[in-house]
């Protein structure tokens, strides 16, 4: 195959089958960054893109580029192709409580009962809007770096857990992970 071949094909099909307009992005941070060279400094923007589905899907990316418009919408299209599924509890929160980490930035995030919204900083409320959920409480430690943020935020939704892949690993009824079983014994009880 020829490069114009290749390359037709690749922009009709780059990965994805899904149609681009039931996500939801949003732009978290944007720095402008100099490269020094030998007549002065070149001028060129970094974005900071987060990406998800509103259902339980949600990616981050970063892009560099001269103009800020090319720089989002290379951060977009990396973060389209870092798509990751993250369980939720009735679609609206965490299963569990849970810390992530990412170099100095500490996340801690918490399941909340409904009505209470999105109770976290501004990195990490992107997140959270873009994946879905609609009930935490979110706290952030150590590095305000936005890029740490979003990143550790990453860190503590990937261990997260449905009670059902629990179940599954176990080799046990996801009933005895709830907390009951089925003939309505404590599962303290059963267990012992």
């Amino acid at each position: 195959m020829d490069g114009t071949r290749k390359r037709e094909k690749r922009d009709r099909f780059d990965g994805r089958n899904e149609p681009d307009d039931d996500f939801v992005d949003k732009l978290v941070h944007i720095n402008r960054v100099a490269k020094v060279v030998k007549g002065g400094k070149r001028f060129g923007f970094a974005a900071l893109v987060v990406i998800g589905d509103q259902k339980g899907r949600v990616g981050f990316g970063h892009g560099k580029a001269r103009e800020v418009p090319e720089a989002i919408r290379k951060a977009t299209a990396e973060a389209k192709s870092s798509l990751t599924r993250i369980p939720l509890r009735e679609g609206r929160t965490l299963h569990h409580d849970i810390a992530g980490r990412h170099g100095a930035g500490r996340v801690y995030l918490r399941s909340a009962p409904a009505g209470t919204g999105i109770i976290a900083g501004g990195p990490m409320r992107a997140v959270f809007e873009t994946l879905g959920i609609q009930d935490v409480v979110a706290k952030s430690i150590g590095s305000s770096n936005p890029y740490n943020m979003v990143r550790a935020t990453f860190n503590a939704l990937k261990r997260q857990e449905s009670p059902r892949s629990v179940a599954a690993r176990r080799n046990i009824k996801e009933s005895v992970i709830r907390g009951r079983m089925q003939d309505g014994q404590d599962w303290q009880q059963a267990a012992e």
